[in-house]
């Protein structure tokens, strides 16, 4: 089943040695690749959106697959379809769909239909192709376009996609097409739009649709945008970056009626290693009472030895917090593992976590330098140095940097507390400094 050309002559060239030099003028072959679970990229006519779409398609390193989604500005065919064999064809060649991840997408979904009629005039994905062939000419698709619908509609469709992509032990980049506000002034369209691009900058896929609904956004992939978020958060995706943002006005010169075109990379940033080996440690001594050993391999800030507080928090308030001043461990890894489990089961204050409670957990750890004696309390700055307050062997300790406490004094009259030494009796003041990781 070979799906046609539609719109080449019309959005792009026909000529496939035209069409390569008008690519090759709005990519950037030269920008750092990052791995990416989603994109969002205009489908205009490319004199119009392709710069836009060039810069992000640019900046994300292609796997072999790339599942396309796109609105459906025809009317035709099924209202959620997908194609799961067969090839789309362009002026510079055929690309292949991938059948078995197609085939996987639609047994997970009981809202998508194999359907051809849906895509054979839609134009929304079929501009993405050529870019998708000029830097990998070997990529596979699935394409898929969505009609209107609800919120639940999209989240469940874009589940059904990460679940498939987690069965067929792959790596995919899930393309959302969409343009932005339609023939509105630059400056209306810049603010509708930058409201829309907030909400996908924060993954926020409920916040985007009550956006353009409630500012009369007249964005024509918000569906698909929507999917391929719920998709990508259910993969790990944890950042979104707006690359560029410009419309047709920039192309025209005239400003009075514009199409907005927005190109934004989704991604997977993850939690540094120390705080990862924290979140792993807490999550195994909870679910199955096991304290676990160290990574084989150990990021450079985990081998030397140093005092370490772990800090556990749920939606902003303290959880457990468990540190030793000085290093106990042979290393960083192992003193994170000891202080993990015990902010977690042991801190006095708290009960311990149970496992109902990991998915609200945040993390953070902290590294201490060998503390120091202070002798002018006054030169000390409780943003960047925490204190200990020693008296015989009673010792409290403050990290720095905490919310609510901007002295010196603060930090002294908190540790005397917290070591149950009395406001009058004489004490030695040490001074350290940290490097936080969350």
């Amino acid at each position: 089943m070979m799906r046609k050309p539609a719109v080449a002559g019309q959005f792009y060239p026909a000529d496939a040695v035209r069409l390569k030099q008008m690519i090759a003028g709005l990519v950037d072959e030269k920008a750092e690749k990052q791995a990416v679970i989603g994109l969002v990229c205009p489908h205009a006519g490319y004199p119009y959106s392709g710069p836009v779409a060039g810069a992000t398609i640019s900046r994300a390193r292609l796997t072999d697959t790339c599942i396309l989604i796109g609105p459906n500005h025809t009317g035709m065919g099924k209202p959620f379809a997908v194609m799961t064999s067969g090839s789309w064809e362009t002026p510079l060649g055929e690309t292949a769909i991938d059948s078995e991840l197609g085939e996987r997408i639609l047994a997970e979904s009981k809202y998508l239909e194999e359907d051809l009629a849906a895509h054979q005039y839609e134009h929304s994905l079929e501009v993405q192709v050529p870019f998708l062939q000029y830097l990998k000419p070997d990529i596979r698709i699935v394409p898929i376009v969505l009609s209107h619908a609800n919120s639940d509609v999209y989240r469940k469709i874009g589940r059904g996609l990460a679940a498939a992509i987690k069965k067929a032990g792959k790596e995919v980049v899930i393309l959302a097409s969409s343009d932005m506000t339609h023939y509105e002034s630059q400056e209306m369209a810049g603010k509708k739009d930058r409201q829309a691009i907030e909400a996908i900058l924060k993954l926020d896929g409920d916040a985007l649709l009550a956006r353009v609904a409630e500012l009369d956004i007249s964005m024509c992939g918000y569906a698909p945008v929507v999917a391929m978020l719920a998709a990508a958060k259910a993969l790990g995706a944890d950042k979104a970056e707006l690359v560029k943002y410009q419309t047709s006005g920039d192309t025209t010169g005239d400003y009075s009626s514009v199409v907005g075109y927005a190109g934004i990379l989704v991604k997977k940033v993850g939690l540094p290693p120390i705080v990862e080996l924290a979140k792993k440690t807490v999550e195994t001594y909870v679910r199955e009472g096991k304290v676990i050993a160290p990574p084989a391999e150990l990021a450079p800030e985990m081998k030397e030895r140093a005092g370490v507080f772990v800090s556990i928090h749920m939606q902003g308030d303290l959880r457990g917090c468990i540190g030793t001043f000085a290093p106990t461990q042979k290393n960083v890894a192992k003193e994170v593992i000891t202080n993990a489990v015990s902010a977690a089961t042991q801190d006095p204050r708290f009960l311990p976590v149970t496992a109902d409670e990991l998915a609200d957990l945040d993390y953070s750890v902290d590294v201490l330098t060998m503390p120091v004696p202070v002798k002018d309390a006054a030169k000390l700055d409780p943003k960047k140095q925490g204190v200990i307050v020693e008296s015989g062997w009673r010792r409290g300790l403050l990290l720095p940097d905490l919310e609510g406490v901007d002295t010196v004094e603060q930090q002294v009259s908190i540790c005397r507390q917290k070591a149950g030494i009395e406001p009058d009796e004489p004490v030695k003041l040490y001074a350290f400094e940290v490097k936080r990781y969350k």
